[in-house]
């Protein structure tokens, strides 16, 4: 059996459970944030046997897309010397994935 730990954007987690939860998956959500914007992800944890997990995987990478949004400059782009107070283009979204042998299960 494994635990897959999937850090999901806010936007995307509404149908990627509503899709895992249609195959035949369980999810616990759980409420997370992210370094580099702060911004709200959620982490979803799967229990799923060995021969499935190929299948959560795909599910997920279908429903969390990867796309371009503006933001702020942080404070890293004037130490590398690109100091603009415009928003610069970065990519969000997607997911990622920690696949964890579990050793014991059980439901009381």
């Amino acid at each position: 059996m494994k635990l897959v730990l999937a850090i999901v954007g806010n936007d995307d987690v509404p149908v990627a459970i509503s899709e895992l939860m249609r195959a035949g998956f369980f999810v616990t959500k759980l409420s997370s944030s992210g370094g580099f914007l702060h911004a709200g992800n959620t982490t979803l944890m799967i229990g799923v046997e060995d021969a499935r997990v190929d299948a959560v995987r795909e599910l997920i990478g279908q429903y969390c897309k990867k796309r371009r949004q503006l933001a702020p400059p942080s404070p890293a782009h004037f130490a590398e010397g690109l100091a603009t107070s415009l928003p610069i283009e970065i990519t969000v979204g997607g997911a990622t994935v920690f696949v964890l042998d579990v050793d014991d299960f059980e439901k009381v």
